[in-house]
């Protein structure tokens, strides 16, 4: 079975395919709140998933990191907006001390192919 690695560097890839499996790596990105940093780190989701040749239709589980749990609501008012209904994934969501203080959230997605 072949592995594809996409958006490979030299400590880690962005998303790796193995089988009929995608695996994203952790996905943040900049903004002044929870639900700014969201948007934008689902639109990664979006583009990664696409270049493995599948989308959110195809999620099986995502990990949630929040930096501070309190901000659970605001994260899923956007999450809701971009998760596809009829098909959720296995989802859970944990309060954790992330990378740098600037990042209030980190999504982890494991799609099918």
């Amino acid at each position: 079975m072949t592995i594809q690695r996409i958006q490979p560097g030299p400590r880690m890839s962005q998303a790796v395919v193995h089988g009929d499996t995608v695996y994203l790596a952790g996905q943040v990105a900049e903004g002044a709140s929870v639900a700014e940093q969201s948007r934008a780190a689902l639109q990664q989701v979006d583009e990664l998933l696409a270049a493995a040749g599948t989308d959110k239709s195809k999620l099986l589980s995502a990990t949630i990191y929040l930096a501070d749990i309190a901000s659970f609501a605001e994260m899923n008012s956007v999450w809701d907006e971009w998760v596809d209904g009829a098909n959720p994934p296995a989802r859970a969501t944990v309060e954790a001390k992330l990378a740098t203080p600037d990042y209030f959230v980190e999504f982890q997605i494991t799609a099918a192919v």
